[in-house]
C-alpha cells in the first residue's frame, strides 16, 4: 500500500540528545527565563509540531530559547510529518497585469477574515521580477526565470530563507520542462531540467523554427541541492509536455508525454530520484485517461491523475500500489458545476491561458473534512462533497483575480547547504 513515507522520524537516542541539548538551551545563563525550560521536552515538541505555519513562525520572536529551538531540525520535520497529509496551505502564483505575485491562503482555520489570503515577499523579486513556480517539497518551494529560463531559486516563503543555484548549461533556442523533488532514502533534494533545443547550426533551423514545438535534441540536467555544479544525464526519449512535474510520489518525479500523430494517447513517465532512470508508468485500459487532457495528483502518498470521461465528468483515479496497473481505481466522478465568479467575462492573461493546456478544471487536493479543493480556470477555488454531490465557492478576500495554485506545506524547513558536495 502506498504511503507518504517521508522517513523523518528520528531515533530514540537521537531525541535523547535532543532534549538534553535543547535544555541546555533553555536553562544556558543567556537565555531568558521563560517557564518553557519546567516543560519535558517531548511535551513541548509534541505541542509545537500542532501548530499552524503562522503561529509558528510567531513563535520564534518570543525570545533567544524559542528562537534556538524553532530552529532545530527535528521541530521542523515533526511538524512537516503532522501537516503533510491533512492540513496543506495554498500557494497562488499571480502574474497578472504586471508584476509576479505569490499568495499564501491558510486552510488550517476556519474563519474567512481578509487576513486568509495573505501577500509573500520574495527577497530576490528584485533580480527576478519575471518567476515561474517549478515545484513545491517539504515546504520548500523552486522559482525558475519566466524570460530567460536560467536563474533558479530555492525559497521558504515563511523563514524567508532562500538561495540562488548554480547556473546549468543553456542553448541558444530551447524549452525547458523541469522537475523538483525529495527522495526519502538519499535524503537529497533535487532539480531536474529537461532541456528541449534545436541545433542551430544545421541548415533546416529556420525551417524548424517556423514548425511550432519542433526540438528535436534534448539535454536532462540534474542537480543535487547542496552542489555546486549541474551533471548532464545526455538525451531522453519523450517529449513531455511543457510544464513542471505535477505529482512526487515515492522519491519519483512524474510528468505527461506530448500526444503525438500515431501515437495520440499520452503517457505518464516518471524519473526515479535515486538512480535517475526515467520509466513509464502503465495506465488503466479504460476511462478519461486514455483520452488527450489529464493531469497528476499526489493523494495521500498515492500517484493520481484527473481526466474527463463519459458525459463529461471529471474522474479522479488513484493507483493504490505504486506502479502496479491492476490496482488503479475511478476514486470520484465529478459532474459539471459553473462557479458565481465565472460568470463574470474577464479578459484572461495570455501565459495563464498557455499554461493550462486545455484543463478547465484542475484537482488540487482533498481537504480534512474529505472534501475535494478543485481550480476552475485560474479564478475561482471551490470545494466539493463527493457524499452530497453539492460544491461550495471558496470566497476569500483578497484573491487575485486569476491565478495558478500549488499545494503546499508551510513548514520551518531548510536544507544544510555548510558542506557542499563536488
Amino acid at each position: 500500500m502506498c504511503s507518504l513515507n517521508l522517513h523523518l522520524a528520528m531515533e530514540d537516542s537521537d531525541f535523547e540528545k535532543l532534549v538534553k541539548r535543547r535544555r541546555t538551551q533553555l536553562l544556558g545563563d543567556d537565555q531568558q527565563i521563560t517557564g518553557m525550560e519546567k516543560i519535558p521536552m517531548e511535551i513541548v515538541a509534541d505541542i509545537l509540531s500542532r501548530l499552524p505555519i503562522t503561529s509558528l513562525v510567531q513563535f520564534k520572536f518570543v525570545c533567544k530559547a524559542w528562537r534556538s529551538l524553532a530552529q532545530d531540525p527535528f521541530l521542523a520535520n515533526n511538524h512537516l510529518s503532522c501537516y503533510a497529509e491533512t492540513n496543506p496551505c495554498l500557494i497562488l502564483h499571480c502574474d497578472f497585469p504586471l508584476r509576479n505575485q505569490l499568495y499564501f491562503v491558510d486552510l488550517s482555520t476556519e474563519n474567512l477574515d481578509k487576513e486568509k489570503v495573505k501577500k509573500l515577499h520574495a527577497p530576490f523579486q528584485s533580480t527576478m521580477p519575471e518567476f515561474d513556480l517549478v515545484g513545491s517539497c517539504n515546504g520548500l518551494l523552486c522559482l525558475s526565470d519566466s524570460l530567460y529560463n536560467d536563474a533558479l531559486y530555492v525559497y521558504n516563503p515563511f523563514t524567508m530563507d532562500y538561495m540562488e543555484l548554480p547556473k546549468s548549461k543553456k542553448y541558444p533556442d530551447q524549452e525547458v520542462v523541469f522537475g523538483f523533488g525529495f527522495h526519502p532514502k538519499t535524503k537529497e533534494y533535487k532539480v531536474v531540467k529537461v532541456v528541449y533545443y534545436r541545433n542551430t547550426s544545421n541548415r533546416n533551423y529556420q525551417r524548424a523554427r517556423r514548425i511550432s514545438h519542433v526540438y528535436p535534441q534534448s539535454d536532462v540536467q540534474v542537480l543535487t541541492l547542496g552542489s555546486s555544479s549541474w551533471k548532464s544525464l545526455g538525451k531522453v526519449a519523450y517529449q513531455f509536455i511543457r510544464r513542471p512535474s505535477e505529482a512526487l510520489v515515492n522519491g519519483r518525479l512524474h510528468w505527461i508525454t506530448r500526444p503525438r500523430r500515431y501515437h495520440p494517447a499520452r503517457r505518464i513517465i516518471s524519473f526515479d530520484l535515486e538512480d535517475e532512470q526515467f520509466r513509464e508508468v502503465q495506465k488503466p485500459d479504460c476511462g478519461g485517461l486514455n483520452r488527450c487532457n489529464y493531469h497528476l495528483v499526489a493523494l495521500r502518498g498515492c500517484l493520481a491523475a484527473a481526466g474527463y470521461g463519459n458525459y463529461g465528468k471529471l474522474e479522479m483515479w488513484v493507483m493504490k500500489e505504486y506502479n502496479v496497473k491492476e490496482s488503479w481505481e475511478k476514486k470520484f466522478s465529478i459532474g459539471s458545476y459553473m462557479p458565481k465568479g465565472l460568470k463574470q467575462n474577464l479578459d484572461r492573461p495570455f501565459k495563464l491561458w498557455k499554461n493550462t493546456h486545455g484543463s478547465v478544471v484542475k484537482f488540487l487536493c482533498l481537504l480534512e473534512n474529505g472534501e475535494i479543493l478543485l481550480e476552475y480556470k485560474n479564478r475561482v477555488l471551490v470545494s466539493y462533497d463527493p457524499k452530497t454531490g453539492k460544491f461550495k465557492d471558496m470566497a476569500f478576500q483578497g484573491i487575485p483575480k486569476w491565478f495558478q495554485t500549488v499545494v503546499h506545506v508551510g513548514s520551518l524547513n531548510w536544507f544544510d547547504t555548510s558542506q557542499p558536495t563536488p
